[in-house]
This record gives C-alpha cells, structure tokens and sequence, in this order.
C-alpha cells in the first residue's frame, strides 16, 4: 500500500486505458521534476505519486519497457532512487486495453434507455469487456457506437459483468449520475 495514498479497486486496470479516439492512439509525454519530500524515493512510488491516474504497476511496465528517463538514459531498476529536482520523463504509451476501447457498430437488443440508464438483453456469446483473446466485438465496443457519452464514462458505464456463456440484463449507466 502507498503511504498516505488510497489504495485503487482492482477494477482499476480498465481505466488505465487511454481515451478512446479515432485513429491510432499516440503516446503520450510527460515531465515530472521530483519535488523535496521525494528526495531518495525510490522512482516506481515516486511515478506512482506524480502520476496518479495511473497504477504503479502499469508504470513499472513502463520502465520495464525503456519508456521512463532520468538524466537522459532509460531507467528499467524499478528500485532506483531519485533526489529532489531531479527530472524525469516518461512515455505514457497506450495499453492494449487502450486501443481496444473503439466503437464497433452492432445490433443491441435495447430493452430500456433513458438520459442516465440503459437495459441491454445481452445474448450469451457476446462478450462483455475486452480483455486478452477478444480485443474487438464486445459489448463496450457496441456500446461506445451505441451513444457518444460512453467514451466519457469509465468502462462506457458498464456497472457489472456477465460472463461470455451467459444471456442476461445488463444495467449501463449513460451518465455518471
């Protein structure tokens, strides 16, 4: 647990995920100078700490992958320890979750809708979220065509899980309320 910081839900990871858009998804850059109370910090708390919509495993696997520097050069020990001032950049690059989250047309059996809520029947074979395996064709890609508003809500509003196998209701949320 992070010292002082909430701990994420484990649901989390499909947040990560970056914004859906049209077109490839682009990394993104972003500088961090690591301020006086994170001075001998080691760098993946201090990442997770200057970088917090973001988990720290995610951000380990970017240092794992070269995409985080300090002083010019790559670093990939995640127990490194910076000192204050120092400089760090960092290459957000976009999750497979990330260039997953694309609206897909598809048929939706729409059984209520409203300004906040959506009823879907869904039919067994249609999986829910993607996830490894099934990266296209799931119900959050219907339903990020289906309605603007859901690349804007985490997991497009889906507020619970069925399983591939499985046919039922499904409550979306269209908005945060």
């Amino acid at each position: 647990m992070r010292e002082g910081l909430p701990t994420p839900a484990p649901d989390d990871a499909l947040d990560e995920a970056l914004p859906a858009e049209e077109g490839p998804i682009e990394a993104e850059i972003r500088l961090c100078e690591v301020p006086t109370d994170m001075h001998g910090w080691r760098i993946d708390r201090a990442l997770a700490r200057l970088i917090p919509e973001f988990s720290r495993s995610y951000l380990q696997q970017l240092m794992a992958d070269g995409a985080v520097q300090l002083r010019g050069a790559a670093v990939i020990k995640q127990a490194a320890r910076i000192a204050a001032g120092e400089r760090l950049q960092v290459e957000l690059r976009p999750t497979q979750q990330a260039m997953a989250f694309v609206p897909q047309a598809m048929a939706l059996d729409v059984v209520f809708e409203d300004a906040d809520l959506l009823v879907v029947n869904k039919p067994a074979g249609l999986v829910v979220h993607p996830a490894a395996g099934n990266w296209s064709g799931t119900l959050l890609n219907g339903l990020l065509a289906h309605h603007a508003g859901a690349a804007s809500l985490p997991r497009a509003g889906i507020v619970h899980r069925l399983d591939k196998d499985t046919s039922g209701l499904m409550l979306v949320g269209k908005s945060r309320r």
